[in-house]
C-alpha cells in the first residue's frame, strides 16, 4: 500500500484501469461458454433503443451540449446506420429541418439555431445529412454559401480557423477539407498550403499534434493523415514514424490510448484504429517497401512511405477523383488531381481476395475491449469501466469495431471471415468509408448526388 501511495496520479490511475479491465476479463474467462457468448454479443436492439431515444429528446443535464447539437445528431445517426437500422420518416424530417435551422445565412452550420457557424458542427451536420441520405437531406445543404464559409475560415498560414476569430488547428483543416471533398467543392484555393500546416504539426514521436509545438494526439493524427490523403500530399509525412507511434498506442487492456502515457479510452478505437484502415489502403495503392523490424521478424506488413504507383491512375475504374466528387463543380477552380491518390482507392472497392497479412494492431484484443469493457448491456458504449455510456463513445466505439472486423481483408466487397469477428457473426457492423467515417453506402449515395448536381 505504501508503494502505491508513492506512485504518481497517472501511474495509480493506470493500475486501477488495468485492474478493472483484467477483473472483467478474468470473470469472462471463468464463465461457461454460453455465458461467454452472451457477454460477447453486441446488444443491437438495446443500442438502437438508447440511440433513438437520444434523438427524440434529451434531459436537462444535456444543456451543456447546446452548442454541439449537430454532433449529437451525427453520433446517433451514424451509430444507427452502423447497426444497419434507420430512423422513422417523421424523425428523419425533423432532423433535416433542425439542421437546416442551424445553417447560417452566410454558409456553414452552427451548434444550434441562431448560433455562430463553426467548422466542427459543419462537419457534423454534413455527415448527418449524408448519413440520412436522399434528395431532401442532401439538397438542404447550400453548397455555394458553404464554400464561401470555408474560404472565410481559410488562414494565411495554410490552415483553417474553427470559426470567425477562432483557433487554427488540425481539426479545422480536416473538417474543412472533408466537407469540401464530400460536397464536391474542393479546389486549389482551399488546398493551398494546408499540407505545409499539417506537416508542421507532425512531432518527433511520429504522431500529429493539434497545432505546431504541441503533443502528438490520436484524434489529430487521424485528422492530419486523412487530410493529407484528401489533398494528395500524404507522401510528405513521415509515415514510418507515424506508424510506429500509433502501433504503440494500443495498451495492455486491448484498447487504445490517445497520447503517450495516457489512459485507454474507447473512442480511440476509431481515432487510432481508423489510422490503420487508412495506412492499409495506402499500402494497396502505392509501391511499398518492407518496414525494417528491430527483432528481425517480418510481420508481413509493408511500409506506406513511398510514391504513388504510376500505373494505379491508369487502371480502369480508378481514374475518378472522389476527393472532388468525380466531376467539375461551378464553385471555384478545381484542385489539380493529375497525380492524385484517388479517394476511391481508399474506400472498399480496389482490392482482390482475402488478405494473408495480419493487421498492424491486435484487432481481436480491441474488439474484446469494446465488447467487454466499453459495452453496456442495456444499451450504449462508454470510455472505460467505471464511466457512463454516452452517444459520443457509442459512435466511435462502434466505428472502431467496424474497422476491426475488416482489418484482415483486402477485398472489402467480401464479408469478413468468421475468425475476424469476435463473438457471434451477428456482431458484424456496416462498413465505413475510413476517410469520412460515414457508412459506405451512404457515402456512395452522396457521391452520386453531388456528382450530378
Amino acid at each position: 500500500m505504501e508503494s502505491f501511495r508513492s506512485l504518481t496520479v497517472t501511474q495509480r490511475d493506470q493500475i486501477l484501469v488495468e485492474q478493472q479491465a483484467f477483473d472483467i476479463f478474468k470473470t469472462f474467462y471463468n464463465l461457461p461458454p454460453s455465458s461467454q457468448s452472451f457477454m460477447l454479443e453486441l446488444q443491437r436492439e438495446n443500442h438502437v433503443e438508447y440511440l433513438t431515444k437520444g434523438l427524440t429528446g434529451l434531459g436537462p443535464s444535456f444543456c451543456v451540449l447546446d452548442a454541439n447539437r449537430p454532433w449529437i445528431c451525427y453520433w446517433i445517426l451514424h451509430s444507427i446506420a452502423l447497426l444497419d437500422e434507420f430512423v422513422d420518416p417523421e424523425l428523419e424530417d425533423n432532423t433535416i429541418d433542425f439542421l437546416s435551422r442551424c445553417q447560417g445565412p452566410n454558409g456553414g452550420y452552427a451548434g444550434g439555431p441562431g448560433q455562430m457557424p463553426h467548422l466542427a458542427t459543419t462537419y457534423a451536420a454534413v455527415n448527418s445529412l449524408v448519413t440520412l441520405g436522399g434528395d431532401k437531406a442532401l439538397s438542404s445543404i447550400n453548397r455555394e454559401k458553404l464554400y464561401m464559409f470555408l474560404r472565410q475560415m481559410k488562414d494565411a498560414s495554410g490552415g483553417f480557423r474553427m470559426h470567425d476569430g477562432g483557433e487554427i488547428d488540425v481539426r479545422a483543416c480536416y473538417t474543412a477539407i472533408s466537407v469540401a471533398s464530400l460536397l464536391n467543392i474542393l479546389d486549389d484555393e482551399l488546398v493551398q498550403n494546408v499540407g505545409n500546416y499539417i506537416l508542421s504539426c507532425q512531432t518527433y514521436e511520429g504522431g500529429i499534434s493539434g497545432e505546431p509545438g504541441s503533443e502528438a494526439h490520436g484524434g489529430y493524427t487521424f485528422c492530419g493523415l486523412a487530410t493529407m490523403i484528401l489533398i494528395n500530399e500524404v507522401d510528405r509525412l513521415d509515415l514510418s514514424s507515424l506508424t510506429d507511434w500509433v502501433v504503440f498506442r494500443q495498451g495492455v487492456e486491448g484498447g487504445f490510448q490517445g497520447r503517450t502515457n495516457k489512459l485507454v479510452d474507447g473512442c480511440y478505437s476509431f481515432w487510432q484504429g481508423g489510422i490503420f484502415a487508412l495506412l492499409k489502403r495506402l499500402n494497396s495503392t502505392k509501391r511499398v517497401k518492407p518496414i525494417p523490424l528491430g527483432d528481425g521478424e517480418g510481420s508481413g506488413e509493408e511500409s506506406p512511405q513511398t510514391t504513388a504507383s504510376s500505373d494505379a491512375a491508369g487502371e480502369e475504374g480508378l481514374n475518378e477523383d472522389l476527393s472532388l466528387g468525380g466531376s467539375h463543380s461551378e464553385i471555384g477552380d478545381q484542385h489539380n488531381t493529375s497525380s492524385q491518390v484517388n479517394v476511391i482507392d481508399i474506400d472498399h472497392n480496389h482490392s482482390k481476395g482475402h488478405a494473408n497479412v495480419e493487421p498492424l494492431f491486435n484487432s481481436l484484443a480491441l474488439q474484446q475491449y469494446i465488447l467487454l469493457c466499453s459495452q453496456e448491456l442495456n444499451g450504449g458504449l462508454r470510455d472505460k469501466p467505471g464511466k457512463s455510456r454516452d452517444h459520443y463513445h457509442t459512435c466511435y466505439c462502434l466505428s472502431g469495431l467496424s474497422v476491426c472486423q475488416r482489418s484482415w481483408l483486402e477485398d472489402e466487397d467480401s464479408p469478413p471471415l468468421p475468425r475476424a469477428v469476435l463473438g457471434p457473426y451477428s456482431n458484424l457492423l456496416e462498413p465505413i468509408h475510413p476517410l469520412y467515417n460515414v457508412v459506405l453506402d451512404r457515402y456512395w449515395g452522396a457521391h452520386e448526388f453531388f456528382t450530378k448536381s
